[in-house]
């Protein structure tokens, strides 16, 4: 069984910094996808990052690029998001979720994602 446990959420300054990780475990191949979303209060959830495990290829939401930074340390079967010159609009409970492939088209898709994390909270003051 996969199992996700995202941590590093907290609340800090408009222009400061977080990174965010995504401890995985249960996968017994290492070719998979993990991704990053976020909701807001009262909002829809909103999908912010995946990437490619196996050779690191990666796709951002257009609002994030620049600011935000998908990596994966594989030893540690760890999933990082570092995110950059937060603003208010950032604050949500960032979830990481994982699929057994990745795919650029189709990682936003609902029901795309086989298993998810709690999620943590970021809290962007202005």
């Amino acid at each position: 069984e996969v199992q996700l446990v995202e941590s590093g959420g907290g609340l800090v300054q408009a222009g400061g910094s977080l990174r965010l990780s995504c401890s995985v475990s249960g996968f017994s191949y290492n070719d998979y996808a993990i991704g990053w979303f976020r909701q807001a209060p009262g909002k829809e959830r909103e999908a912010v990052s995946c990437i490619s495990v196996s050779d690191g290829r990666a796709e951002y939401l257009e609002s994030v690029k620049g600011r935000f930074t998908i990596s994966s340390d594989n030893v540690e079967n760890t999933v990082y998001l570092q995110m950059n010159n937060l603003q208010p609009e950032d604050t949500a409970v960032y979830y990481c979720a994982s699929a057994p492939i990745f795919m650029a088209k189709m990682w936003k898709e609902d029901g795309f994602m086989t298993a998810w994390g709690k999620g943590t909270l970021v809290t962007v003051s202005a």
